[in-house]
């Protein structure tokens, strides 16, 4: 069954729907985002969440201290890393489990993949200025090609329309969703969150 991470949660209550609704894992952001959280907020409500959900801290060119402190401090073992981190510092944070972000355009972009070595590869879409949360898709056609570098995470304007057919293209680990199931940056709707999970699990309902 797919894997479903909400990420940009802001509040407890969006928490607690998403892992309701069958969510694997949770997202807080701790870069410059309308999504961003305190360490202090994100604690508080990886505290009150059940077992075998993870909280995944995201992170944009944040010195590898301040990425250990956060999340020794939340209680994060997740990693994702969104912005022009190299090899090296992705080795600096060994003992997380890494999820490397790239922004794609066109396959050329697959092709830095061959220098890292993370526990999973995420896929997103470019935007000029824009880390992540754009709600654009990319070609989907260019993801499938990911696989042999390693572990796929499909991001990048999934919503519950399209992430079926998403799925259906490029067979990924996990599907990553923000901005498609929310009312308003950082609040999500608890209907289209239902829609996508249900959509990304359940793909011959």
């Amino acid at each position: 069954m797919m894997r479903v991470k909400i990420c940009g949660i802001t509040n407890s209550e969006d928490a607690q729907d998403a892992v309701a609704l069958g969510a694997d894992a949770l997202g807080f952001v701790f870069a410059k985002s309308s999504r961003r959280v305190t360490k202090e907020r994100a604690k508080d409500i990886i505290e009150h969440l059940p077992p075998f959900v993870s909280p995944v801290g995201v992170f944009v060119d944040e010195a590898v201290e301040a990425i250990k402190g956060i999340c020794n401090f939340c209680s994060i073992h997740t990693v994702q890393l969104h912005g022009n981190e190299d090899p090296l510092y992705v080795y600096d944070l060994k003992g997380y489990t890494i999820v490397k972000a790239f922004r794609i355009r066109e396959e050329d972009d697959l092709e830095p993949l061959a220098n890292y070595k993370p526990h999973a590869f995420l896929l997103d879409s470019y935007v000029k200025g824009v880390m992540g949360g754009t709600g654009v898709p990319f070609k989907w056609e260019i993801a499938r090609q990911a696989h042999k570098y390693g572990t796929v995470i499909l991001s990048g304007g999934l919503t519950p329309e399209n992430v079926r057919e998403a799925i259906h293209i490029v067979q990924p680990y996990a599907v990553d969703v923000s901005s498609g199931v929310e009312s308003s940056p950082g609040k999500k709707n608890k209907v289209l969150m239902k829609r996508f999970i249900m959509n990304a699990k359940f793909q011959d309902g």
